[in-house]
C-alpha cells in the first residue's frame, strides 16, 4: 500500500469514528433533554401541545440517529421533518400579540418544507439506478 491510500485510509477511519461517537452523544443527549422535559411537565402538573411537539422531535432525533446506525445515512426528509415539527411548535406557542406576518412566514416555511419533502420521497421512484433495476 501506497502511502498515499493509507493517509486516505487513516481520515476516512477518522471521519466514521468521529460520525458514530458524535451521533451516540446526540442520540444521549437527546434521552437526557426528553427526560428533563417529561420531569417539567411532571413538575407543571400539566401537559399542552408544545409539549407534545417537543417530544415527537425527540423522537424524530433519535429516529434520524437510528436511521445512519442501521443504514449508514441519514435519509434527507427526517431533518425535514424536524424542522417541520420544530416550526409548528412555534406557531402554537405563538402568543395572540405576535404580527402576523411571522405566522404566515412560519407557516410558509412549513409548506416550503413540507413540499420539500414530498419531492424528496420521488426520488426514489424517478432515480435511474430504480429504472435499470427494474428493468432487469
Amino acid at each position: 500500500m501506497r502511502e498515499e491510500e493509507k493517509s486516505v485510509d487513516q481520515v476516512h477511519w477518522v471521519t466514521v469514528a468521529s460520525e458514530k461517537v458524535l451521533l451516540a452523544i446526540i442520540g444521549i443527549a437527546t434521552c437526557v433533554a426528553a427526560l428533563q422535559h417529561l420531569y417539567q411537565m411532571y413538575l407543571v402538573q400539566e401537559i399542552v401541545l408544545a409539549d407534545l411537539f417537543m417530544l415527537f422531535i425527540f423522537t424524530e432525533i433519535l429516529a434520524m440517529v437510528a436511521a445512519f446506525y442501521s443504514s449508514k445515512r441519514i435519509p434527507v426528509t427526517l431533518p425535514i421533518i424536524i424542522a417541520i415539527t420544530a416550526l409548528c411548535r412555534l406557531i402554537v406557542m405563538q402568543n395572540k400579540d405576535m404580527d402576523a406576518l411571522i405566522i404566515i412566514a412560519e407557516a410558509s416555511a412549513v409548506i416550503i418544507l413540507a413540499g420539500a419533502a414530498y419531492i424528496m420521497s420521488l426520488k426514489d421512484k424517478i432515480s435511474l439506478e430504480k429504472l435499470q433495476d427494474r428493468e432487469s
